[in-house]
């Protein structure tokens, strides 16, 4: 994972309208959805149907299920394998979580931050619409379960993000689920934030269930957030206490990762608490 690295007649419109909805409710209040788009052995090719660049090397990419009524298929938790050539056009696969869920009918979205010298990076900013990118999942170690534990303590560090938004998305929107999240995310620049509209609107929508520090090495002169690197004091104030019915999740660039780990593991979280994405 690289890191700090869009159906006429009105009426059939309607109706595909009234069917994407219902499948969404459906993954929510019944559990049961459609069958997967996904294959875990083999890669499938999904359509580039919407781009939209949301900062100089940030970009929101959708791309076309089967169906309007398809679903993605990837267990809350878990990631894709996307496929695709670099600047000399040797393949390249990389792992990415999508930001969206299966109750997102139709379609699924990928936010990639892409770097200088990335090799997936340069793949994703030549792709235009109309394009095709190979995906296979799902892939990942962590599924989540609805009450599998009380909290959920977040340490994120740039695109590393994503899988935290997908897992918190999944546990806000599920009204049957009341586990907690507490997540500190860390960037060097204000820019370099991803998904903030999206957060603070988690987080203004279910103020008693999700709590959000952001970090900065390179704050603005008006910021009240973290300043310099997540710490350990910072882990104690903005996130669940020690017990055996919380987790700790982190993703991040490797140099936080590791640091991450060290900090939890001083301030008494066990290694069944912690979990590296």
């Amino acid at each position: 994972m690289e890191i700090l690295e869009s159906y006429g007649v009105e009426t059939v419109g309607i109706a595909v309208a009234v069917v994407a909805v219902a499948a969404g409710a459906a993954y929510f209040f019944f559990g049961k959805k459609s069958k997967g788009s996904l294959d875990p052995d083999n890669f499938k090719d999904f359509k580039l149907v919407e781009k939209n660049q949301l900062s100089h090397n940030v970009a929101k990419f959708r791309f076309a299920l089967p169906t309007p009524t398809s679903v993605l298929g990837l267990p809350i938790g878990q990631h894709i394998s996307c496929r695709g050539k670099d600047n000399v056009g040797e393949e390249v696969i990389k792992p990415y979580t999508p930001t969206t869920l299966d109750s997102d009918v139709g379609y699924f979205e990928l936010v990639i931050k892409m770097y200088p010298q990335g090799r997936m990076s340069h793949h994703f900013r030549e792709m235009r619409v109309g394009d095709y990118l190979s995906v296979k999942g799902p892939k990942g170690r962590f599924k989540y379960q609805v009450g599998q534990v009380r909290a959920f303590g977040m340490l994120a560090g740039g695109s590393g993000i994503t899988p935290m938004f997908q897992v918190t998305r999944a546990i806000l929107e599920n009204p049957t689920d009341k586990t907690k999240v507490h997540l500190i995310y860390a960037n060097v620049t204000y820019e370099d934030i991803l998904l903030k509209e999206e957060l603070d609107s988690l987080a203004r929508n279910y103020p008693d269930r999700f709590q959000i520090y952001f970090v900065l090495n390179q704050p603005p002169d008006e910021w009240n957030g973290g300043v310099g690197f997540v710490s350990k004091e910072m882990i104690k104030t903005h996130c669940p206490a020690p017990a055996s019915d919380i987790q700790i999740l982190r993703c991040g660039p490797p140099p936080m990762n590791k640091a991450m780990a060290a900090h939890l593991d001083d301030l008494g979280y066990t290694k069944e608490m912690q979990f590296q994405f």
